[in-house]
C-alpha cells in the first residue's frame, strides 16, 4: 500500500504542496522574528494575518486589481500590527494579553465585515497570481517544480528571507534593531531610539503578516472565508521559536509544518484507511513535538515581552 502511495508522482506533488502551504507561515514568521528581535511579542500575528486576508480580498473585489488588493491586506496587516504597537509601546501593557485580544477582535471585525459586504451579493472566485515558471532552475527533479514554479509572492518571500539575514548580521542598522530586544536600555544609552525601532519592528511585522493572509485569498483559494487563517498565527509563533530567531532556521521550520499538512492532506486523498479527523490533527501534533523538542534550546531576545519604559530599569 505504502509503495503505491510514495511514488514520484505522489513526492513532487507532495513537496509542491509543502511549499504552497509554507508561504503564509514564512510571511507570518518573518514578520515575527522581526517584531521580537526588536522585543515585541506578538502573539495577535494570527488577527494580522486574517486582517490581511479579509482586506485583500475586500480590496481585490471591489478594485478588480489584485495588485491593490495586495496593497489592502498590507494596510489590512498593518492597521493590526500599530495597534498592539500602541498598546505595548506607547502605553507599556501586557503583550501577550494585546495580542490575544486582537485575535478575537479581529475574528469578530472580519466576520462582521464580510456578512455585510456578502448581503444580497454572490461572490464569485478571484483570479489568482499565475504561476512562473523559471528556466533550468524549474527542470530539477522534485525540487524545481516545488520551488520554481510557483507565483510571484512566493518568489518574493525568497528574496525577503535573504535580505533579512544580511540586514541582522552585515549591517550596522541590523545589530542595533537586534541591539534593542537584547538589551533597550543599553541600546537607548549607546543612543539608538528603541521605541522607534520598535515602531518599525511594529510595521514590518504588520505588512508581513498582512502579506500571508493576502497569499491565501489572491495565490491559493481566491476566495475569503470566515477564519480562514485556522491557526496558522499560532504555528508562525511556533517557527520563530524552532527557527531560534534566525530567518533561514524560521523557514526550515515553515517548511516543516508545512510537509505535515501537505502529508495529511495527501493521504487522505490517497484513500488511506485512517480517520480524517486523526490525520487533520498531524500539523498540530508535529508542532507540539517540535516545541517539545525545542524546550532547553532558548534562543530568545532578553528583553523579549518586557515593556521598555524610558528611564526605569
Amino acid at each position: 500500500m505504502l509503495e503505491q502511495i510514495f511514488t514520484l508522482g505522489f513526492l513532487s506533488a507532495f513537496l509542491s504542496a509543502t511549499v504552497r502551504l509554507a508561504v503564509p507561515l514564512i510571511y507570518g514568521g518573518l514578520g515575527e522574528t522581526i517584531s521580537e528581535k526588536s522585543g515585541i511579542l506578538n502573539i495577535g500575528i494570527e488577527g494580522v494575518m486574517l486582517s490581511g486576508a479579509f482586506f485583500s480580498f475586500a480590496g481585490a473585489w471591489y478594485t478588480g486589481s489584485l495588485l491593490l488588493g495586495l496593497l489592502f491586506g498590507m494596510l489590512g496587516g498593518v492597521m493590526v500590527s500599530a495597534l498592539h504597537a500602541l498598546l505595548c509601546i506607547k502605553l507599556a501593557k501586557d503583550q501577550s494579553v494585546s495580542g490575544l485580544a486582537l485575535n478575537m477582535l479581529m475574528l469578530g471585525v472580519t466576520s462582521f465585515l464580510f456578512k455585510l459586504m456578502s448581503q444580497g451579493q454572490s461572490y464569485q472566485q478571484l483570479k489568482t497570481f499565475p504561476t512562473i515558471k523559471i528556466p533550468l532552475l524549474s527542470q530539477i527533479p522534485l525540487l524545481g517544480e516545488a520551488f520554481f514554479n510557483r507565483d510571484v509572492l512566493t518568489y518574493s518571500v525568497y528574496l525577503l528571507l535573504l535580505l533579512t539575514m544580511i540586514f541582522y548580521k552585515k549591517t550596522n542598522l541590523g545589530l542595533s534593531f537586534a541591539a534593542v530586544g537584547e538589551n533597550p536600555h543599553a541600546a537607548e544609552s549607546a543612543g539608538i531610539p528603541v521605541h522607534k525601532y520598535q515602531w518599525i519592528s511594529m510595521l514590518c511585522n504588520g505588512i508581513l503578516g498582512g502579506v500571508g493572509g493576502a497569499y491565501l485569498v489572491l495565490s491559493q483559494l481566491g476566495v475569503f472565508t470566515e477564519n480562514m487563517i485556522s491557526g496558522r498565527g499560532y504555528i508562525a509563533l511556533a517557527t520563530v521559536i524552532l527557527g531560534r530567531y534566525t530567518p533561514f532556521g524560521m523557514f526550515g521550520a515553515a517548511l516543516l509544518f508545512g510537509a505535515a499538512n501537505a502529508l495529511q492532506i495527501r493521504l487522505q486523498t490517497s484513500g488511506v484507511s485512517i480517520s480524517p479527523y486523526l490525520l487533520a490533527l498531524l500539523p498540530y501534533v508535529v508542532t507540539l513535538i517540535a516545541m517539545l523538542l525545542a524546550i532547553g534550546k532558548n534562543s530568545e531576545p532578553e528583553s523579549l515581552g518586557k515593556p521598555y519604559i524610558k528611564g526605569s530599569r
